[in-house]
Parts: C-alpha cells; structure tokens; sequence
C-alpha cells in the first residue's frame, strides 16, 4: 500500500508543476503590452491593451480591431475569408493576427520589447 501513496504523491507533484508552468505561459501581455498594427509591413497604429477602444483600419478594405479587458481581437472584416475574425482573441506577447486580403498584421508586444530569445 506505501507505494500506491508515493504514486498518488508524484502524480500531485506532476499536476502541480504542470498548472504552475501553464499558468507561466497563459498570462496575459500585462502593464505596457501593445496591440501593433501593420499594413504592409509599415506600423499605422500602436495601441495599449489596458485601454478599451474599437479601431476601423482601411477605409474600402477595413478591419475593426477591438480591444478590451487587455486583449485584442478583429471583431469584423471585409475581407471574403474572414480567417482574421475566426482568430478571436490575442493577449500573449507575440501573437499574431493576419488579414492577408489585406496584408494586415496585428502582433501583440510587451512592455519589454526585447528580443523573444538569444542564441549563443
């Protein structure tokens, strides 16, 4: 029976570093994250997640980005594939939604700005 209780013991372990190492990577962009717009390649707007705000980009090819609650989505398109609708929400430092009807990028970016990763 005592190695059942060491069993039950290391399977806790492992759900707990399992929840701590999630919880790590699901939040969100935090203070000073920003929902980057690109059409292009060239930046036409820049906006902080803690503020709520709706933006219509383009004018004939739109997209209405939304921001809310410290995330962003592309809430409506007019674009025929509307991928970057079904995308829904962004809030993690580098994800990404694309329009590429209209060659539109909207990339979330922390407060750090700093390169992901360094190589050696």
């Amino acid at each position: 029976m005592r190695g059942h209780r060491n069993d039950l013991l290391l399977a806790a372990a492992v759900l707990a570093l399992a929840a701590a190492v999630w919880l790590f990577f699901s939040r969100p962009g935090g203070d000073g994250a920003w929902a980057v717009v690109t059409v292009d390649g060239a930046e036409v707007g820049r906006y902080a997640l803690d503020e709520d705000r709706t933006v219509t980009i383009g004018e004939t090819d739109y997209n209405v980005l939304e921001i809310s609650g410290g995330r962003a989505a592309v809430v409506e398109a007019s674009c025929a594939d509307h991928t970057c609708v079904r995308t829904g929400w962004i809030s993690r430092e580098g994800e990404t939604i694309v329009c590429l009807p209209h060659r539109l990028m909207v990339r979330i970016q922390g407060a750090s700005g700093g390169p992901d990763a360094v190589a050696r």
